[in-house]
């Protein structure tokens, strides 16, 4: 493949054709009776990527996949294929409904990860190390959520961040992952300060020792020992995590899967606790 391809108007190398599977299974996502692309617009992306619409009338992911391989059986190559994917995909394509977006997404890459390609959260195809098994492409596959919800994490980490968590935004999961804390601590007590103040004046023994929501019954010392723990990991959470989030630029601050992973998991158990903590009625605002 050392000839050149004129796409766009710009010259690109060819690359190596998809296997027949990988047609089918392409063009079966994008051409999803509920989930797919729409009849007009399988024909303007055709349009727009100069292919052949050789069977108008087929269903629609028949349709998509003649197109497909009556191009690859005449140009050689798989870059049309990856053109259409990249136009179909274009996140603003999207933008009422995000979800659908990342669905298609999944599925797409399930079947990319294969050829040694990966759709990515911009909605474009690129290069990526190829898979050889089914359990390695659903890997490649997962979105930040998926994992999430197979940590168990718990539902109000997921409903404040759900908007975020449906693009991989990990920047913002974090910040409203973190606020929900905030809220939940509020709810709790009635209390309308923020941040490590809040913290403190829900948590903290004072000098009554009887903080507003207590995580045991603060018998022992070692229980009490555990309250002040609790509080200083809350205003650790918010110190940490929320204040640079809300107050940085999200590229001077930026946040890896693994870390989102970690942080919104630490989140899940503050809230966890605050659910099973004990609302001694001191000072609450009714």
């Amino acid at each position: 493949m050392g000839r050149l391809l004129k796409h766009d108007g710009v010259e690109v190398r060819p690359v190596a054709c998809f296997t027949q599977e990988q047609v089918e299974a392409i063009a079966k996502v994008l051409g999803d009776t509920y989930d797919g692309l729409t009849g007009a617009e399988i024909a303007h992306i055709l349009k727009l990527c100069k292919m052949s619409d050789v069977e108008p009338r087929a269903t629609k992911w028949v349709r998509i996949h003649d197109a497909f391989v009556h191009n690859q059986n005449t140009t050689r190559c798989g870059n049309y294929i990856i053109a259409f994917i990249n136009k179909a995909m274009k996140p603003v394509r999207y933008r009422p409904n995000p979800e659908n977006f990342n669905l298609l997404r999944r599925e797409l890459n399930k079947t990319l990860a294969f050829a040694g390609y990966e759709l990515g959260e911009d909605g474009r195809v690129a290069r990526s190390k190829a898979v050889s098994t089914l359990s390695e492409a659903e890997r490649r596959a997962r979105t930040l959520k998926d994992k999430l919800l197979d940590r168990s994490v718990h539902d109000d980490v997921l409903q404040f961040c759900k908007a975020e968590l449906l693009v991989d935004n990990y920047f913002h999961a974090v910040l409203e992952a973190a606020k929900s804390v905030a809220d939940k601590i509020r709810s709790r007590t009635g209390l309308t300060s923020d941040g490590a103040k809040l913290a403190n004046e829900a948590l903290s023994l004072g000098e009554s020792g009887q903080p507003h929501l207590a995580i045991n019954t603060l018998q022992t010392d070692t229980e009490k020992s555990e309250q002040t723990g609790f509080m200083n990991l809350v205003v650790g959470l918010f110190g940490t995590f929320r204040n640079p989030t809300g107050h940085a630029p999200k590229i001077y601050w930026p946040i890896g899967e693994q870390d989102a992973l970690d942080i919104l998991s630490l989140v899940s158990l503050v809230h966890r606790k605050l659910d099973q903590a004990r609302n001694t009625g001191g000072g609450r605002t009714q």
